[in-house]
């Protein structure tokens, strides 16, 4: 399963919440201002870091450009751009948007 979370870790749990109940198996696409939690240094890096062993995370490049956050993303979260999301959606046979 393709898990997309579109909401700030500053401002909702969405991310926690995912994370909670994200599998192995499945990926993690942080697009919107979400991408904040794909950096170095925000509230939500140990646990980005911890999902890493499990699952692939990504972050969409276009809003971490848009956001100015492009350089400070957590290694091994990988950047895709708008055609590498829709691979993502193409590649998991379900996907569920965290709000």
């Amino acid at each position: 399963m393709l898990h997309i979370v579109n909401k700030s870790p500053y401002e909702k749990n969405s991310l926690t919440s995912c994370l909670a109940h994200a599998l192995k198996g499945g990926a993690l696409l942080l697009i919107e201002d979400a991408v904040y939690g794909a950096t170095k240094g925000n509230v939500a890096e140990g646990a980005i870091r911890r999902a890493l062993a499990d699952l692939p995370v990504y972050a969409l490049g276009p809003d971490l450009e848009a956001r100015g956050m492009q350089g400070n993303v957590i290694e091994g979260v990988k950047v895709v751009d708008f055609g590498g999301f829709v691979d993502l959606v193409a590649e998991h046979r379900t996907s569920q948007s965290w709000l």
